[in-house]
């Protein structure tokens, strides 16, 4: 229980804000837009939070990555298998238009590359601080 709280909190305050400012500032999606996207996705992050701990913690398990730049790619294909989907059908069940849709999965996939390993990292210091294992 206590990795399935850990794993939602972080899920949400990391990816609330930078989704947010992806889709202000990159999709230029209107702020009515954004709120009602964010508004569905938080109830998906809360689904989905300890889910794709789960997913995570198998990638690693099962390939054992032991330096820096495996442990990233590693990251970033756990989350591009496990989230990218979710996010696309949450623009769609939001309302966003297909060019914005299109737009936001293709910058999306990207970031998630960029910003997979550094939430890892973020997701494990807060596993270790509540006094659970990480990666």
């Amino acid at each position: 229980m206590r990795l399935t709280i850990i794993d939602t909190l972080t899920t949400v305050v990391f990816f609330t804000t930078l989704a947010s400012l992806t889709e202000l500032y990159i999709a230029s999606m209107e702020p009515v837009e954004v709120v009602r996207t964010r508004l569905i996705m938080i109830p998906m992050m809360v689904l989905t939070g300890r889910p794709y701990g789960a997913w995570r913690d198998w990638f690693f398990a099962t390939t054992k990555p032991t330096v820096s730049w495996s442990k990233s790619l590693i990251d970033g294909l756990a989350f591009l298998t496990f989230q990218l989907p979710v996010y696309g059908l949450t623009l769609w069940i939001a309302g966003a238009e297909q060019d914005e849709i299109l737009t936001l999965l293709a910058t999306t996939a990207v970031l998630m590359l960029i910003v997979s390993r550094p939430f890892g990292l973020v997701l494990e210091a807060a596993r270790r601080v509540a006094g659970e294992k990480g990666d």
